[in-house]
């Protein structure tokens, strides 16, 4: 009888031992859940986040640049594409345009990752021939080639103040379209051709993307 009631006793504990890890195991991953959700919603919460798109296309973008010895332009393309679209849609670096089609007519992401890099090589080295900063270039992305031109003949350096000349200079050439639809309380108006604080806009991604990359050195350089 005193064996019975010992063996009683020793299941007994053993499946309050089992019961308590059990409700130990169940409190630490409920608490490690909660606290990734609080970090999840914090970091959605935060200003000018990075698009996770983004991220995923920088791997792309990085070989595409690759292939025409620009590499190291990957962080810009990749500022430029979150400016353009945050990685979002079949056009996310909104290139349809620079290769002469209607916007968003390229559907394909990796074709819009082409046509950009190929968009933003013929700024860069049309800025390169005529003297201008990069910032300039960047600008000329939004703006097209021949706001390089304009830069040059203004002294080679990029300002919104030059943006907004060389907009409003666009935009008075055909007033029906780049009207920004009407709305007079729209930031650009009237320089409602392309986005005067275009390269500013690039810039702050540039800095958010640097302070958002998980240590992989080397894989972005500075163009500055």
């Amino acid at each position: 009888m005193k064996r019975k009631k010992s063996k009683k006793r020793t299941k007994r504990r053993s499946n309050v031992a089992i019961m308590l890890f059990f409700l130990v195991l169940i409190f630490v991953l409920f608490d490690q859940f909660k606290q990734l959700n609080i970090k999840e919603t914090a970091v959605s919460l935060l200003p000018n986040t990075v698009s996770r798109d983004v991220q995923n296309y920088t791997p792309i973008l990085q070989k595409e640049l690759k292939e025409v010895n620009l590499e190291e332009y990957t962080l810009v393309l990749a500022a430029i594409m979150q400016q353009e679209s945050k990685g979002k849609g079949g056009d996310p670096m909104q290139a349809s345009e620079s290769a002469g089609l209607p916007p968003n007519s390229i559907q394909d992401p990796e074709q819009s990752i082409k046509q950009g890099v190929k968009h933003f090589q013929k700024a860069l080295n049309y800025g390169s021939q005529k003297n201008v900063d990069f910032p300039a270039v960047i600008q000329a992305y939004n703006m097209g080639i021949g706001y390089i031109d304009f830069v040059a003949d203004q002294g080679g350096k990029h300002s919104e103040e030059i943006a907004k000349e060389f907009s409003l200079k666009q935009a008075e050439k055909n007033p029906e379209v780049y009207n920004c639809g009407g709305d007079k309380n729209n930031f650009r108006y009237p320089y409602c051709y392309g986005d005067f604080t275009y390269t500013t806009k690039v810039t702050e991604n540039i800095e958010i993307l640097t302070a958002s990359d998980t240590g992989k050195s080397g894989e972005f350089k500075s163009v500055w």
